[in-house]
């Protein structure tokens, strides 16, 4: 049972929240979504997800895919790495743990918390392994332990870097390791002060030579003071042997996964916006991240919208500010970026796989699901597609909430879950998928 005090701090901040509710137009995707007049109240509308256990039920996905969990019981699973020789790495942890600055801070982070996992976060990193290539992931083991949140992966010449919330490392590797040969190395520290958002996105540009890291900002809309945002909203281009850093573009109030297109190399991110202006403000979104440019963050939203908060305004900031490429829809908290190879075949050929986390301060919920935004010419070209849904079902209980997300060069898409602590597997209908159980389905060795 909800604490008493507990219990009158949700009713007042729903309550309070309903002044700043408006969920009448539809969610926005694409290049142009039409932004409404910012509608602000005492505190954003809430409805956090109500969690329950999958029992036999299952996300769905397209008429022609199949989906089965290969690994459970983890310590929230945050991303995936697919290595070479088809092994699973899997980043669990939980960091942040932010000041609270007032009352609705409070009452937001409790609501918040109600629809996240109680389990512990494993600061670790679990390799999972298909011995014989069947789509069964019979084996699993703790690659390395003792991290510190560790969050984005990332792969280049036999070396396994992992943005933890505090610092980049690295791990020697060699295909077939069950387990890192010593400790990690330090790349580099990361900010990590304050970390009211904790997550260090990674990935790693085709040539090797880079990593980029995404850095969240260290409020909502500066509310802290912009002392404190100091190399937060950003994304950092990172010297993989030197560990020599620049801020390579800023802006981007939580970039939370980072990806390279296939063959022409090009950063694409997808980010958490701004919240507080209404239900269908600000959109998160996708977007080519440009070398030197600036997305707005904090003074301006979509292009050149003015956020009338921030204090003191600057207007040249706001008038340098760039437009993201594609809109996600306001609240739906995207979390993982992945590119097909085409293996996935269909209408999910070319394009990016979305994970979406899912919103808590909207009436009418959004995201809660991994989508598929359609590319043409190295461009998103239409409409987002789900793939992978009913993480939130119909009888309003939440089971499942999707992060990371990692394409398997043989034909199957990872799906990390942060709330069941499940990773599951799409493939294509005719390959071989696993007994249709929801416990114990990796083993240790």
């Amino acid at each position: 049972m909800m604490p008493v005090r507990f219990a009158s701090l949700a009713a007042v901040a729903m309550l309070l929240g309903a002044c700043g509710s408006n969920d009448s137009n539809p969610v926005e995707y694409g290049p142009d979504p039409e932004l409404p007049e910012p509608n602000r109240g005492l505190l954003p509308a809430m409805n956090i997800a109500d969690p329950a256990e999958w029992g036999d039920t299952r996300p769905v996905v397209p008429a022609g895919y199949a989906v089965t969990p290969i690994a459970t019981d983890l310590k929230i699973p945050r991303q995936t790495l697919v290595l070479p020789n088809g092994d699973i790495l899997v980043a669990e942890g939980k960091g942040g743990g932010a000041p609270v600055l007032t009352p609705k801070d409070l009452i937001a982070g409790y609501i918040k918390s109600q629809g996240t996992s109680s389990v512990k976060g494993g600061d670790r990193l679990t390799l999972l392994r298909d011995r014989d290539g069947d789509g069964v992931y019979e084996g699993r083991a703790v690659f390395a332990e003792g991290l510190n949140a560790p969050y984005g992966l990332a792969l280049i010449d036999g070396r396994i870097f992992v943005a933890n919330q505090d610092a980049i490392v690295r791990f020697d590797y060699t295909p077939g390791q069950l387990t890192a040969s010593g400790p990690p190395v330090e790349v580099t520290r990361l900010p990590s002060e304050i970390n009211h958002h904790w997550t260090k996105a990674l990935t790693a540009s085709l040539d090797g030579q880079y990593l980029y890291v995404g850095i969240g900002s260290n409020s909502n809309v500066g509310e802290r003071g912009m002392s404190v945002e100091e190399d937060r909203a950003v994304i950092w281009q990172v010297d993989a042997e030197t560990g020599m850093h620049r801020v390579y573009a800023s802006g981007l109030r939580n970039p939370t996964a980072l990806a390279t297109t296939p063959g022409a190399g090009q950063l694409w991110a997808v980010v958490n916006e701004r919240d507080e202006l209404g239900a269908e403000l600000v959109p998160d979104y996708l977007t080519s991240v440009r070398q030197g440019e600036f997305y707005g963050w904090p003074y301006a939203y979509w292009g050149q919208h003015n956020d009338p908060r921030v204090r003191p305004e600057k207007p040249e900031k706001v008038a340098s500010a760039i437009r993201p490429d594609y809109s996600l829809g306001s609240h739906t908290a995207p979390l993982g970026l992945a590119f097909s190879n085409g293996a996935m075949g269909g209408n999910f050929a070319e394009g990016a796989f979305v994970g979406m986390h899912g919103s808590w301060n909207r009436e009418t919920p959004s995201g809660y699901k991994v989508v598929f935004v359609p590319f043409s010419g190295g461009r998103p070209s239409g409409q987002p597609i789900d793939f992978v849904t009913n993480f939130m079902g119909e009888d309003g209980k939440t089971r499942g909430r999707p992060v990371g997300v990692s394409v398997d060069p043989r034909g199957a898409l990872i799906v990390a879950d942060d709330l069941s602590n499940t990773i599951w597997r799409v493939t294509p209908a005719g390959q071989r998928q696993l007994p249709q159980t929801v416990r114990g389905a990796a083993v240790e060795g």
